[in-house]
Parts: C-alpha cells; structure tokens; sequence
C-alpha cells in the first residue's frame, strides 16, 4: 500500500525534467559508494586513502557523500590508491537513440 510520500514521489518521476535530475544524482552517487566500498574493503579509513591518494581527508569525504564535479585525475588517483585501474566505458541510455551526426 502507497504512502502519500510514495504517491508524491511517483507523480513527481513523471515529470521528465525531475526524473532526469534524479537519475543524474543517483548515477553521482554510485561513484561515491562504490569508492567507499572499495576503501572499506581493503579496511582503510577516509585517512589513509586520502594519504595514499595524496590528498585530504574531508575530500575523500565529500568524494564518497557527494561527488559532483569529481575530476578524471581524482578518479585515477583514488584508483591507483585503491590498488585498481580506472575504467570508463560509455554506455547506451535505455529507451534513447543515439543523435550521432544530428546538431
């Protein structure tokens, strides 16, 4: 059974300019939880990945909470500290056609 929140949330995903930004924020997100993930997992805290990553802590911190903006230099440093190689692969949008050669 449906929320009033549920109910508001699903008229608000019809609006294709809300859904974009909300997909967009999701896509953001899931950087920073998987580099959190990743550092969890070799059992280092935001300290020491910022130390091998040769930067501070409260950045590693706001990477993980909320990366907007992240730089591909970031990127590949905080992968080479994470023992990983950065990979970046463009993929499909689902239920879009691509405008290749269309301006």
């Amino acid at each position: 059974m449906a929320n009033r929140l549920d109910r508001y949330f699903e008229q608000q995903m019809r609006n294709p300019r809300v859904r974009k930004l909300v997909e967009q924020e999701v896509a953001d997100l899931e950087v920073g939880i998987l580099i959190a993930r990743l550092r969890e997992s070799l059992r280092m805290n935001q300290t020491q990945l910022a130390a091998r990553a040769g930067m501070n802590a409260s950045k590693i911190s706001k990477i993980e909470s909320s990366p907007k903006n992240v730089t591909l230099n970031t990127l590949t440093r905080l992968a080479h500290a994470l023992n990983r190689k950065l990979k970046i692969d463009f993929v499909p949008i689902s239920g879009r056609r691509a405008a290749i050669g269309k301006r």
